[in-house]
């Protein structure tokens, strides 16, 4: 059952969020799309065919945006060592910290921005194996562009081989850039900071954040323009998933928690021998009754389900009552002689 927010009391129901239950859900995850990234390597020479493919798609529209920005990084250090540090690290940071913002003050809106997520990596990881594209620092010299990473690769940790640390290039897939989830996450961080954020700050970082990204990633030549357009519709495309999906997701949830996390069971409560069973009595009733009860202790207060009243070994049904019979009253000091004006018409006669 996914979690609701109750109106008016700021209270959620449903499910509970547990870190252990998460952590190791997104864990696995990103470890799917990180070995499904390596594995999808693909052929080299159709790689580079597809990235000449969409380069030149985008001259011919005029739309190569990716070219001028790789000149003004590679030309100016002080844009490009931090737009590099920017495309190493914030794509590993960021996203993880607005899950665990979400999960920790946004809990009503986690389960469905983390689905929108993982759907959507999902789908990049079939876009990596279907059309594994070269990005534009590993085309030929002849087309213009510079490796920002290599170029101030003594200003960071990562080397000649994308942003891995130096040493560990051949732990990743190069040609892994068709769609660009960098553009991918940092839009989906983006909506996030947008719909839950209250700060002006927020709402900032979330339109400067995604705007940035997709400027680093064509100026460091390591995605075309078409890369961002298709992280973006990959993001869109699992954003229209997201329910459908965990519609049929659900079922199997449940039986999962109905298989492991058993409720726990309650004890009876023990009631002793001879004892009245506890009668139930309405809200309304027992918090009108109470202090009466408190003020005159000794005053029986009977339901209206008794079957019967007993008075002087007499029996009467229940609504019958003898003729001129009075009511006993609750108060102190009303005697068996009081007049019926005290205590009004239809009550109790007195025992004989």
């Amino acid at each position: 059952m996914p979690m609701k927010d109750v109106p008016g009391t700021g209270r959620i129901i449903g499910h509970r969020l547990r870190w252990w239950t998460e952590l190791p859900l997104i864990v696995l995850v990103y470890a799917a799309y990180s070995v499904g990234r390596l594995l999808a390597r693909g052929d080299v020479s159709s790689a580079v065919d597809h990235g000449i493919g969409i380069l030149k798609a985008e001259r011919s529209l005029g739309i190569d945006a990716e070219s001028p920005l790789n000149r003004v990084f590679t030309d100016h250090a002080w844009i490009g060592v931090p737009a590099d540090f920017w495309y190493a690290s914030l794509h590993y940071l960021v996203t993880p910290a607005v899950l665990v913002w979400l999960f920790r003050s946004r809990a009503v809106h986690y389960r469905a921005a983390r689905a929108w997520l993982m759907i959507s990596t999902l789908i990049g990881l079939v876009g990596f194996t279907l059309l594994p594209t070269c990005p534009p620092r590993l085309l030929s010299a002849g087309h213009g562009f510079v490796d920002t990473m290599a170029q101030y690769s003594d200003y960071g940790w990562w080397g000649a081989e994308a942003s891995a640390p130096r040493g560990l290039g051949g732990m990743t897939n190069q040609y892994a850039a068709m769609p660009s989830l960098h553009v991918g996450w940092a839009l989906w961080c983006g909506v996030m900071l947008w719909r839950h954020g209250r700060s002006p700050l927020t709402r900032t970082a979330a339109v400067a954040y995604p705007l940035i990204t997709t400027l680093v990633v064509m100026g460091t030549a390591n995605h075309y323009l078409l890369d961002a357009v298709a992280g973006a519709v990959v993001m869109g495309v699992g954003l229209l998933l997201v329910r459908p999906v965990r519609r049929l997701a659900e079922p199997v949830m449940d039986r999962l928690r109905a298989r492991f996390m058993r409720p726990t069971a309650v004890p009876p409560v023990a009631v002793p021998s001879g004892a009245a069973s506890p009668v139930a009595v309405p809200s309304g009733a027992a918090s009108s009754a109470t202090p009466a009860a408190a003020a005159f202790p000794s005053v029986t207060v009977s339901s209206a389900t008794e079957s019967s009243i007993v008075s002087g070994e007499c029996q009467t049904s229940p609504g019958e009552r003898f003729p001129r019979q009075r009511k006993q009253s609750a108060f102190p000091g009303a005697g068996p002689g009081a007049h019926p004006a005290d205590a009004g018409d239809g009550a109790a006669a007195p025992s004989r």
